[in-house]
């Protein structure tokens, strides 16, 4: 029997092109595909969860998708990825990024601020371990521009850390006081320190400890 037809078999799979990285970047990002499909089909009456974490994982997922399309769009127009907090360049003329003013800054930053303050005061919920000062808290969020978080947290330019401690002191005058009240008492951020963590994708979280009033503390 000849051994044609094998050797034909052969240099037709050399031949099939390899799964895009377009296929491959979509089947990671079915979920947030499948939310985006559902809001359109019903925008009017897309139903929002009453859970704060799944809003905010579907949020982070979409976000994740617009950068992952991003990333693709810069490839196919030669400009390569886009990197949080610089311009694109690519092998034509560079399209420099539009800079904010200190003015704009500082306004994009007590937007954040204030969406920060208010996400780590609901977290402030009565537990047992609020006798002790030993509840925990974490705020997630997102910030596209670096300099607007690093104006935030009084940077004087993008972050370059991936996680940083800010003293509870320090961190309040930069993100505000933070108290949260319950039946008859108040709760504070007890830990000496705030936890700070940013990703270049625009990620970050705050994180500590929160109870009652302890008197080795000063508020």
């Amino acid at each position: 029997m000849s051994a044609q037809p094998s050797a034909t078999k052969r240099k037709a799979d050399e031949g099939a092109p390899a799964p895009t990285k377009k296929a491959r970047g979509n089947a990671a990002h079915s979920a947030a595909v499948a939310v985006v499909n559902s809001i359109l089909a019903n925008p009017k009456s897309y139903p929002i969860s009453g859970n704060e974490e799944i809003v905010r994982k579907s949020l982070v997922d979409l976000a994740k998708y617009a950068r992952s399309l991003e990333e693709q769009i810069a490839e196919l127009s030669g400009s390569g990825p886009p990197i949080a907090g610089s311009s694109s360049s690519g092998s034509g003329n560079a399209v420099a990024k539009p800079v904010r003013s200190q003015a704009e800054l500082e306004a994009a930053a007590d937007k954040l601020r204030r969406a920060a303050q208010s996400g780590i005061k609901k977290q402030m919920s009565w537990k047992p371990s609020c006798k002790t000062g030993s509840a925990k808290w974490s705020y997630d969020g997102i910030c596209a521009d670096p300099e607007v978080f690093g104006c935030l947290m009084g940077l004087g330019g993008p972050p370059k850390f991936k996680m940083k401690k800010f003293s509870t002191d320090e961190f309040q005058r930069l993100v505000g006081p933070i108290q949260g009240s319950v039946r008859y008492d108040t709760l504070y951020i007890t830990s000496n320190e705030v936890t700070v963590r940013w990703s270049e994708t625009g990620e970050f979280k705050f994180s500590g400890s929160y109870g009652k009033y302890q008197p080795s503390k000063d508020y």
